[in-house]
């Protein structure tokens, strides 16, 4: 593939927060960059940049070969590097789970919704869990205000996402209901554990790191919603213990970043 191709990959849930079972997910996210060591920045605006998020983040890659950062926008003015230069600067920008709502308002405040968009033009490759997911399509079901309600995305794919399929059940019924109305466009609903890859706005893969990981595609035909369960591709889990290589300096570099990351 062309180094400078445009991808997404969108995750229903799970990934890093959810331990060593999703780690295929996460050697995936490394994958969408063509670099060996790939310069990965994290977004944890969903959830109010939690110090908890951001340590797990960069505990589950200080031993992957990347080179991980984060950005924090409630902590921008302790950041000395200018928002645009750090984020045209990676080759994968990772945005984790939350609140929707929250996330999109806070990232139109420091137009950082427009960067994004300009990132992935220019082939930085974009993923995402749960709010960090349906960011990038034109719809998705959030729980942002209490109760499951459609809400607009970025726009970036066209369809829609709902997250967190098995485990919050009561998003399906929303998403349906969405879809049957037509205030969202037809679309994917996802469990844990498993993501979708986006080439350019085209559905390349269904993919689980879990055995039970299911993704079903929503849309309406006169009238009615129906729904088509995707083939998943199982990504293989890691070995245990599978030794990775990792340069002594950037291990250095990350211990450091992790340290300052869990200090707050």
């Amino acid at each position: 593939m062309s180094p400078r191709e445009r991808r997404i990959l969108a995750l229903g849930g799970g990934g890093f927060t959810a331990g060593p079972r999703d780690a295929a997910l996460d050697d995936l996210v490394l994958e969408l960059s063509p670099r060996r060591e790939p310069r990965i920045c994290f977004l944890p605006t969903a959830s109010g940049d939690p110090d908890e998020q951001v340590g797990r983040f960069y505990a589950t890659f200080a031993d992957r070969p990347c080179h991980p950062s984060h950005v924090s926008l409630f902590r921008l003015a302790d950041d000395p590097v200018p928002l645009a230069e750090r984020i045209l600067g990676q080759d994968v920008i990772y945005v984790g789970g939350g609140s929707m709502r929250n996330l999109l308002a806070i990232w139109r405040a420091h137009q950082l919704d427009a960067l994004l968009c300009s990132a992935w033009r220019r082939g930085i490759a974009l993923a995402g869990l749960s709010a960090g997911a349906m960011c990038w399509f034109a719809g998705g079901i959030t729980r942002s205000g209490g109760r499951p309600e459609p809400i607009a995305g970025l726009g970036l794919l066209a369809g829609s996402l709902s997250v967190h399929r098995s485990s919050e059940p009561e998003r399906l019924p929303a998403f349906r209901a969405a879809v049957r109305r037509g205030s969202l466009p037809a679309g994917w609903a996802l469990d844990d554990g498993v993501g979708v890859l986006f080439e350019g706005r085209r559905l390349a893969r269904a993919l689980t790191a879990r055995a039970d990981g299911r993704a079903v595609h929503v849309e309406r035909r006169k009238g009615e919603v129906v729904e088509t369960e995707l083939e998943c591709e199982r990504l293989a889990a890691p070995e245990p213990g599978e030794p990775r290589v990792v340069p002594a300096d950037v291990r250095e570099l990350r211990a450091l970043r992790y340290r300052s990351a869990l200090r707050g």
